[in-house]
């Protein structure tokens, strides 16, 4: 048993985002930090840290056009220098100001096009830098009843994702995201699992269904919209990260340790722990250094699948066949009550890694390195 949990932990492949590097805060003030990446190149080399001492943080996610640049066969070659690879490419459809009243659900078909300009781009980036995942999320909709129609709007965004997938290559797909509500208060556009997964079974297998673990009501049970997503096929990945209020995106974990040990049992329980489904970290730092609370992330994900993991399959089905709900429920909450700090620490030894990526991180001294070198210039950020 120990031995295929500690396979199934040496697996694992979490994804970080690029933006988690630059400066990002709330609405109301982003702290900035010295030593911040000036552009996506040093942003990758800070990701390649997180997978230096984790192991398990291989790939990241890049935004555009935030993370533009004039070469991206250059920057794939950089990233892969660094011992990582360029993962989702994210569009941007919300910071331009032609987006205030939406981008391809706009009721003007100029803005449409502009916005479905970008997303085909994006596509272009996958191919320039061999990335199969597109990720789709929209901030369209609207404040008031009566702004806008919402069944036209409806009609406007299945005709760009049909688009978008029409022009997906070999092995690429998309990812759509759904938000319940902010920037739009009366009606977003994507608001739920639901919705997302109508337009998506609509279009074939290269469309799916991402779930962003802060794009809640409170109360959702997450763990059963990641359940039937994979009954129906439709997982396509998460953004992990954490709320305790709205869309907080504070560290993932950081609010309900146990909501995400949930998750992880039914990503393996529906057969979704594989490289097919992406587990990536979409997270703002404002107040803790930027590296290590994607270090502190990542370790936080494979505590929650270690003790996923640790589930006893058949005491469980027995119980449940039985009809012992206390039974049923010791199984569950025994594996979450483990403490699984010390077999990742032994995973990380046998894999040559330091058993405390945490403390390794701060010995290594790089978190000065970057204070030192990266002086003037302009520090990325939201917007850059």
């Amino acid at each position: 048993m120990a031995t295929d949990v500690k396979a199934a932990l040496r697996r694992q492949r979490i994804e970080t985002p690029s933006w988690a590097f630059g400066n990002s805060g709330t609405r109301f003030k982003v702290f900035a930090q010295r030593g911040v990446p000036r552009d996506p190149y040093e942003k990758l080399a800070d990701a390649a840290q997180v997978h230096r001492y984790t192991g398990v943080a291989p790939s990241v996610a890049l935004h555009i056009p935030w993370d533009k640049v004039d070469d991206y066969a250059d920057l794939s070659r950089h990233a892969r220098d660094l011992g990582v690879a360029i993962g989702a490419i994210n569009s941007n459809v919300f910071q331009d100001d032609d987006y205030m009243l939406g981008s391809v659900t706009n009721p003007d078909p100029a803005v449409r096009r502009k916005a479905l300009d970008h997303l085909l781009e994006c596509v272009g980036i996958m191919d320039l830098t061999g990335s199969g995942t597109l990720k789709l999320w929209f901030s369209d909709g609207i404040n008031y009843p009566g702004q806008d129609d919402l069944r036209a709007r409806q009609d406007r965004l299945a005709e760009a994702l049909s688009a978008v997938y029409d022009r997906l290559g070999e092995g690429q797909r998309f990812l759509l995201e759904y938000k319940l509500f902010e920037p739009a208060f009366y009606a977003t556009d994507v608001p739920d699992w639901g919705t997302a997964y109508a337009h998506c079974a609509k279009l074939g297998p290269k469309a799916q269904v991402v779930v962003d673990t802060g794009h809640h009501a409170p109360g959702t049970n997450i763990e059963f919209i990641v359940a039937f997503l994979l009954r129906e096929g439709r997982l396509g990945g998460f953004d992990f990260n954490s709320r305790f209020y709205a869309d907080d995106d504070l560290m993932v974990g950081a609010a309900d340790p146990f909501q995400l040990f949930r998750i992880m049992y039914e990503v393996i329980r529906g057969g979704g722990y594989t490289e097919h489904t992406a587990f990536m970290l979409d997270q703002c730092h404002n107040i803790e250094p930027k590296i290590p609370g994607q270090i502190r992330s990542v370790m936080n994900v494979q505590e929650a699948t270690a003790k996923a993991l640790l589930v006893d399959g058949d005491a469980l089905a027995a119980a449940q066949s039985e009809g012992d709900v206390l039974a049923a429920n010791a199984v569950f909450m025994d594996a979450y009550d483990t403490d699984v700090r010390p077999l990742l620490a032994e995973v990380r030894e046998e894999s040559g890694l330091d058993p405390d990526p945490m403390a390794a991180y701060k010995r290594s001294g790089y978190a000065g390195t970057i204070v030192a070198e990266r002086v003037g210039g302009a520090q990325a950020g939201w917007g850059a």
